[in-house]
């Protein structure tokens, strides 16, 4: 698997140093170059990369400015590079696969690399599921229904999981799913949270969400996912939210895109 990519930074130095580690990545492609943000956007849309290392500040179109101007086609994944850490948030929120400070340690650059590498191929994945689905449809619509039967009726203890290595602050905790709490979500990284410790997860919640039972787990807010079982009491609030008070007395907001989940509380 070729990883199609594109590096755009205003500094030449800056695109060359970071050329130089991606050589000991025999997987990766540099497709492009890019100066500015308007070069960038082109390029993307041109070449239609698998992935773009992509400078924030930058002269006229910044680095988010480029994320923006994705939103007419399918975008690639990002990976932001910089010299300032005070946008590591808003990046994450822009839903980039990783960000690496200057100058790129070798060490960040790989593990940042095989995040890529699981993301492309789960999309790759996808993309074969649905072609598969294409053809069965076409030209055997009783397989399709067999194939689609097949795949809602797989046994739902070996769809979850019970246990969860999260790799912390130098050590790996195995975490009883059932004992967490409740999950908030920063872009990649997800914090997760139990009732006697608190935990950081890199991973994308849309990830983190298929490894979980959603009879248990569910999405109450763009960002937050709660265990159902840890709920205790439910509190109105205005204009259609509420919140949920959990078993730890910790209360989670409910926003009103998500009120059918309070519903089974209250029937």
């Amino acid at each position: 698997m070729t990883i199609r990519t594109i590096l755009v930074d205003d500094e030449s130095l800056a695109i060359q140093g970071l050329q130089l580690r991606l050589q000991a990545h025999e997987d990766v492609e540099i497709v492009e170059t890019c100066t500015n943000g308007r070069e960038a956007i082109r390029a993307i849309k041109t070449h239609k990369p698998d992935l773009v290392f992509l400078d924030i500040q930058m002269p006229g179109f910044d680095g988010f400015s480029v994320v923006q101007g994705m939103m007419e086609v399918e975008p690639p994944l990002f990976i932001f590079v910089t010299a300032y850490s005070d946008h590591a948030i808003r990046a994450f929120e822009a839903q980039a696969v990783d960000y690496l400070m200057k100058p790129v340690e070798e060490g960040r650059l790989a593990d940042a690399l095989d995040r890529v590498r699981q993301r492309l191929t789960e999309k790759r994945q996808v993309q074969e599921v649905e072609k598969l689905r294409e053809v069965l449809a076409e030209v055997a619509p009783q397989a399709m229904t067999d194939f689609a039967a097949t795949e809602d009726g797989a046994p739902a203890s070996n769809r979850f999981e019970k246990l969860i290595n999260i790799k912390d602050r130098g050590q790996i905790f195995r975490v009883d799913v059932d004992s967490i709490e409740r999950i908030d979500a920063a872009g990649d990284y997800m914090c997760i949270y139990t009732a006697d410790n608190s935990l950081i997860l890199r991973e994308t919640m849309k990830d983190l969400e298929k490894r979980l039972d959603p009879r248990n787990f569910q999405r109450v807010h763009r960002s937050t996912i709660v265990n159902l079982s840890q709920v205790r009491q439910v509190k109105p609030h205005t204009n259609g939210e509420c919140f949920l008070v959990l078993e730890s007395g910790a209360q989670v907001k409910v926003s009103r895109s998500y009120r059918d989940v309070v519903a089974r509380f209250v029937h």
